[in-house]
């Protein structure tokens, strides 16, 4: 929903042809196994936040309900967890490939809406060559430890910045936006951001030094 929220607030942004996309990795859970089997999403979804089975069949239909209105069919009973480590190494290799965003689609798609498993090689396999890689380039990531490190990186930078959740988007280096918010919040984000790129610098004195105190 993120995703689409943050789309449908760039349609109007004027500078929106400037804009570049890039998504980072982010494991809410990594040390999953490649495809959990722990019962139904109600029953893990109860068991993560301590609540009821009816509280958790709630929660679902007020999440669908809020992704129906933004465009999206989810299917919860269908959702198969798993460790998402391999998929993030695809999304890097498809950030080398202007494909990022073909394939972060493709696999919240095949993730929500059609309960598939993108821990599994061989799915991820299938799913990225339906955003356009080529199957020899997935596989040998997929054969490999290829991306692991920027992965790793990635996730590292998420700490400091003390990310504990998705979606969480950074702008311009220098706004962040944590949740899932209404298009409006993104949109004036994506506002302020441009307001503090455009922001002309300041103009120093000839041989003044800058310092704690200013210049």
């Amino acid at each position: 929903m993120g995703k689409r929220r943050l789309e449908k607030a760039l349609v109007d942004f004027p500078q929106r042809e400037n804009v570049h996309i890039v998504w980072r990795a982010f494991e809410l859970n990594p040390s999953a196994q490649r495809e959990s089997h722990e019962g139904n999403y109600s029953e893990r979804l109860a068991k993560k936040y301590g609540t009821s089975a009816r509280d958790a069949e709630a929660m679902i239909s007020r999440m669908a309900d809020t992704a129906r209105a933004e465009g999206l069919n989810f299917d919860f009973n269908a959702i198969r967890p798993g460790n998402t480590f391999d998929a993030h190494r695809l999304l890097h290799l498809a950030l080398t490939q202007d494909l990022q965003n073909e394939l972060k689609e493709r696999l919240l798609y095949a993730y929500f809406s059609e309960g598939e498993a993108i821990g599994d090689s061989v799915t991820l396999m299938r799913l990225a060559v339906d955003a356009g890689l080529k199957a020899e380039e997935v596989r040998s990531v997929l054969e490999s430890h290829a991306f692991a490190k920027e992965v790793r990186q990635d996730e590292a930078e998420a700490r400091e910045l003390g990310i504990q959740g998705v979606p969480f988007f950074v702008l311009a280096e220098r706004y962040a936006v944590s949740g899932a918010q209404p298009t409006e919040v993104l949109s004036q984000a994506l506002e302020q951001a441009q307001l503090a790129i455009d922001a002309p610098l300041p103009e120093y004195a000839e041989g003044a030094v800058c310092g704690p105190e200013g210049c």
